[in-house]
């Protein structure tokens, strides 16, 4: 019979729980360790007494266990990676009168060489699901949508009405814009919301492909056509969007050759595969972008005008990211969402003098760039929160150049302010006494208050 000494059930307690088959772990309300079990800590090369007082996010990689416990949901069977290897994670948050103030949470396969024959498997399943779901977006590609074109500006919001209106049509869309800016998702959105949505979205960037494969790519070959061409021929990619969309990425750079068979393609409606004597008539809506100036070509002649006019029946212009700076939080926040969950890491706080950094950096690289620093960010932070010590010294340095780059007259209204706003508390705010202290009229000052908001 067990003795009823309370020290003695509480070790006995202990004993069980360090046997047990799942590695376990308590937390409290902050999401600091109070408890995490013996066999838990040998595998991640803890010590049992120095973990307590930790918080979770330093001890355990991909964690979300303070997060269980902030948004008090029960997560079951949640795959997290740990060490090199996934593992089964469950997180069940602990209530006390209607409040969280704690989780618990458990991670089985304590055996770690029956679960890498597990493992092996679900990865065998992983890549597998990855082929399928590769093959199925060239076949079918479109995978954005226009709510992945994210901004709050006027400008935005033009832009997704205007691609709304075009959508329904066959007419050719020409969309412009810098690099980075977004051009690929507005084509994939347009095709989403076309009545072409349920065929195929193709897409080619004509400055990737060597000038000699250029007619083959676009158009297809048949069997016999040259020395190695497939048995059978290949269709091209306007067989392969027929009933759909062929997005032409960075249209300005096609060869001029292509130039002119692309437009008969787009006047005759039809292709002639290499090697074939026969045309196939193809159904296509083309969507092109570029971010080079067509209508400088055009003079140049590198670019033929008729071919200009015959994709660019309609058109959307995506303005840089240093033209609509309201956009640059919400894109961060998207894509700080959107990489913790690929992760495993959390974010919760971005420190001020971030933000301050990313408004005045004027994005060369746009929203591409901007993703690029977020993801650099978050892979190198030892913590929840995002500072600019996160970032790689070059990015740091692109940053701390373009922040602290001020001219005289910023220098002027910010001293202007700060002595407004002392004299201010020094005299109780006593508007007359402070224009009088200051030599300026009262209309005067108050406009002043009013411009720099104090």
């Amino acid at each position: 019979m067990l003795n009823n000494d309370p020290l003695l059930k509480h070790n006995i307690l202990e004993t069980i729980i360090d046997s047990a088959y799942e590695w376990i772990v308590v937390v409290d309300h902050e999401g600091i360790v109070q408890y995490m079990n013996k066999t838990y800590c040998e595998f991640l090369g803890e010590n049992p007494e120095e973990v307590i007082g930790k918080h979770v996010t330093n001890v355990i990689e991909n964690t979300r266990m303070h997060k269980a416990v902030l948004q008090g949901k029960v997560e079951i069977a949640d795959l997290q990676f740990i060490r090199g290897n996934y593992m089964i994670a469950n997180r069940v948050p602990i209530f006390h009168e209607g409040k969280v103030i704690g989780a618990v949470g458990t991670v089985i396969f304590r055996d770690t060489e029956q679960w890498k024959k597990m493992n092996s498997h679900i990865k065998a399943l992983l890549h597998e699901l990855d082929f399928y779901k590769k093959e199925w977006h060239e076949i079918n590609g479109a995978t954005y949508t226009l709510n992945d074109f994210i901004g709050i500006s006027n400008e935005v919001d033009s832009i997704k009405e205007r691609v709304k209106t075009i959508a329904s049509g066959d007419l050719s869309v020409l969309i412009r814009g810098e690099s980075g800016t977004g051009k690929e998702l507005l084509a994939h959105s347009i095709h989403q919301l076309s009545e072409r949505s349920a065929k195929p979205f193709i897409k080619i960037n004509c400055g990737a492909v060597p000038e000699h494969l250029f007619e083959s790519e676009l158009f297809g070959y048949s069997e016999g056509a040259f020395t190695g061409a497939k048995r059978g021929g290949k269709p091209g990619k306007f067989q392969m969007a027929d009933g759909g969309t062929l997005f032409l990425d960075e249209i300005g750079d096609l060869p001029q050759n292509m130039q002119i068979k692309l437009l008969r393609v787009l006047q005759e409606k039809e292709v002639e595969p290499v090697g074939s004597l026969n045309s196939q008539k193809v159904n296509v809506r083309v969507i092109a972008a570029t971010n080079r100036p067509l209508e400088q070509l055009i003079d140049n002649n590198k670019f033929r005008e008729d071919l200009f006019y015959r994709i660019n029946v309609l058109q959307i212009q995506i303005p840089p990211l240093r033209e609509r700076k309201e956009d640059i939080w919400p894109l961060a926040e998207s894509f700080i969402q959107s990489i913790c969950k690929e992760t495993g890491k959390r974010i919760i706080k971005i420190d001020d003098d971030v933000k301050e950094a990313f408004l005045q950096y004027t994005w060369p690289g746009n929203t591409r760039e901007l993703k690029n620093f977020v993801e650099a960010a978050i892979q190198l932070t030892q913590s929840d929160q995002i500072s600019l010590n996160a970032f790689p010294d070059f990015l740091r340095d692109k940053l701390g150049v373009q922040g602290t780059k001020k001219s005289l007259k910023d220098y002027v209204h910010e001293t202007e302010k700060k002595v407004i706003s002392s004299y201010l508390k020094k005299m109780d705010g006593d508007i007359k006494a402070v224009a009088n202290a200051l030599g300026i009229g009262k209309t005067n000052l108050y406009d002043k208050i009013k411009k720099y908001k104090i």
